[in-house]
């Protein structure tokens, strides 16, 4: 990715962040994941707390621990659907992250009451806890998939994003609530890299879906930076959505082979994503760095 497109945080931004984050217990949901294990590892170069990593996946936890080795990790084994198990991870936490959700597109258009109750009422379970325990922030993780979704991830995630903001804007007065959407994160498991590369591997042609497909994409270390930038930015439930590149797939496969296989778009997948709706950026306010929706901006209800 083209070094003008990454994001840092330059030594002001970290000052902030580090006086926010001093003595602070902060909450991850999905946290032993692909993107937060490496939220987790940055977080703990500041002078938290601790940090209760929320997930149902053992193993992940386990590696996670195994990798870090820091007395500050808190390692909570549950589902977001488990509303006692949620009360209890969120009490006394001063930060809440909520990442857990199903992503897989594949996976969630033939799991959809699955995907509905974790993406959608997990995050409900969420939010009400936090309305109860009051944390200082609630950051939620979303995805490009929810502007004008045509799938079923992206339309959970969409209500999630609502969900924050209707928090925000009418709780405001207790916890600060925001929501963070970006792309695709280049070192996921299970993308369409990994496809690629376990193709090669078996000298099979490589799978793409259409020659016109484009998509946007961050590094990891680009994604955990941008969460860190947004936690003292959040408010009234606002949506930060960073700018990004965007890459043509046809050219990114040709740098893994020339040989492709073209299989046509998936079910309610895009030719090209967005990153926000032209509505949206009527309703948003522009930086160098990122848009910021304000959903509620003209609302007195």
């Amino acid at each position: 990715m083209d070094k003008k497109f990454e994001l840092k945080v330059d030594k002001k931004k970290s000052d902030v962040i580090s006086k926010l984050l001093k003595n602070k217990t902060i909450l991850i949901t999905g946290g032993a994941g692909s993107i937060c294990s490496v939220l987790v590892k940055k977080l703990l170069e500041y002078p938290v707390q601790s940090i209760r990593v929320l997930d149902m996946d053992e193993h992940a936890l386990f590696r996670l621990n195994r990798s870090l080795k820091d007395k500050r990790i808190r390692l909570l084994l549950g589902n977001v659907l488990d509303i006692q198990r949620v009360e209890r991870a969120v009490q006394g936490a001063d930060i809440v992250i909520h990442a857990a959700a199903v992503k897989n597109i594949e996976i969630t258009e033939f799991n959809p009451i699955e995907t509905i109750d974790i993406n959608i009422q997990g995050t409900v379970n969420l939010i009400q806890m936090a309305i109860k325990n009051k944390p200082k922030i609630f950051l939620n993780i979303s995805t490009d998939k929810a502007a004008n979704p045509t799938t079923l991830y992206g339309t959970t995630k969409q209500i999630g994003e609502r969900l924050t903001s209707w928090a925000g804007h009418h709780h405001l007065h207790n916890t600060k609530f925001g929501t963070v959407r970006f792309a695709n994160v280049i070192e996921t498991r299970g993308n369409v890299f990994d496809v690629w590369e376990n193709e090669v591997k078996k000298n099979q042609p490589i799978t793409l879906t259409d020659k016109k497909v484009e998509r946007y994409f961050f590094k990891v270390d680009e994604a955990v930076n941008f969460v860190l930038k947004c936690l003292p930015l959040c408010k009234e439930g606002e949506i930060f959505v960073p700018k990004m590149k965007s890459h043509k797939m046809i050219d990114l496969a040709n740098k893994y082979s020339k040989k492709h296989k073209l299989i046509g778009l998936r079910q309610g997948e895009k030719m090209i994503e967005l990153l926000l709706t032209e509505s949206e950026k009527e309703t948003s306010k522009e930086t160098k760095e990122m848009w910021t929706i304000t959903t509620y901006k003209n609302s007195t209800n």
